[in-house]
């Protein structure tokens, strides 16, 4: 959902980078899991807004710049259950992440592994015997998203 950027001021605040659209609706989020070391810490948003380009929030519990110092860097996650479900036909892009990424004749390119927002249409960034970037244009590429059978299809050149 975001990262956490750094300190800002003295007082505990944190700037955050938000992957959400748009930025300010990760302050909708409530607690936030973070991300530290490898392990996941459980934090309730005590308040936040938009600065510049991006957010800065107060955790609880994050009262200094030395604690907040020691977030940078931290990733920013909320529990399944917090997400709104979407109609049908819709997907976050944590869901698509995995899946296996053939053509629409069964040749497979690879595994998803990250989308890319570059403002005119999201990038599938799909790994496989080489890296492939196509465009998720549906229903012109993307043709099928099956959550169930783990697949996602393409209307792509695999030479491409």
């Amino acid at each position: 959902m975001g990262r956490i950027g750094g300190a800002f001021g003295v007082r505990g605040w944190l700037k955050v980078r938000s992957d959400t659209q748009p930025p300010e609706a990760l302050l909708e989020y409530s607690p936030w899991q973070v991300q530290q070391g490898g392990m996941w810490r459980t934090y309730d948003v005590i308040e936040g807004s938009m600065h510049r380009k991006g957010l800065v929030v107060r955790l609880a519990g994050v009262t200094d710049r030395e604690q907040a110092e020691l977030l940078y860097g931290a990733d920013i996650a909320v529990t399944r259950s917090q997400l709104e479900s979407l109609p049908a036909g819709e997907y976050y892009w944590a869901d698509l992440i995995g899946l296996r990424v053939m053509t629409t004749h069964g040749v497979e390119l690879g595994e998803l592994e990250k989308l890319i927002e570059t403002g005119a249409n999201d990038v599938l960034v799909v790994q496989g015997d080489r890296e492939r970037l196509i465009p998720y244009l549906r229903p012109d590429v993307v043709t099928e998203i099956d959550l169930a059978a783990g697949v996602l299809r393409v209307d792509w050149d695999p030479e491409f």
